[in-house]
């Protein structure tokens, strides 16, 4: 069985999350999954917005379901491009902008982190922010 990560470590990478969305003034959910996408962990930051609880949990499910970060589908899936329509498959819950990141530790996805409440670049530099901190790499 492979390595998966655990709540410690998940709570752990929730708390590094909300200190640099807090640097940045932000509100936001934080959700961390395992690598099949299923959740470890999820917080809301006071005031977040109710939406990103599900997009952050999404950003995370994507992650998994893609391995892949979220960002990394942006550019494939707008009109006329290969994966356009990709975020209406899946029950609608693939994301197909940035905050979403494989946990990566010894070359093993061992979960992902999904970000929400920001613009999209803010999402995605609290995101790298606690991966950053946590001393794992995204893939």
């Amino acid at each position: 069985m492979s390595e998966t990560i655990t709540l410690t470590e998940a709570t752990d990478l929730i708390e590094k999350a909300e200190a640099a969305a807090a640097e940045m003034d932000l509100e936001m959910v934080i959700t961390v999954a395992n690598p099949a996408g299923n959740l470890v962990a999820q917080h809301r930051m006071d005031d977040a917005w109710l939406a990103s609880v599900s997009i952050s949990r999404n950003k995370a499910y994507t992650a998994a379901a893609l391995q892949m970060p979220t960002h990394d589908l942006a550019e494939a899936s707008t009109p006329g491009e290969s994966l356009w329509g990709l975020q209406t498959t899946d029950e609608n819950r693939l994301v197909v902008f940035g905050g979403g990141y494989p946990i990566v530790r010894d070359g093993d996805t061992i979960g992902t982190i999904g970000v929400s409440g920001g613009e999209v670049s803010q999402d995605m530099a609290v995101a790298e922010a606690a991966l950053d901190a946590f001393g794992e790499h995204t893939a």
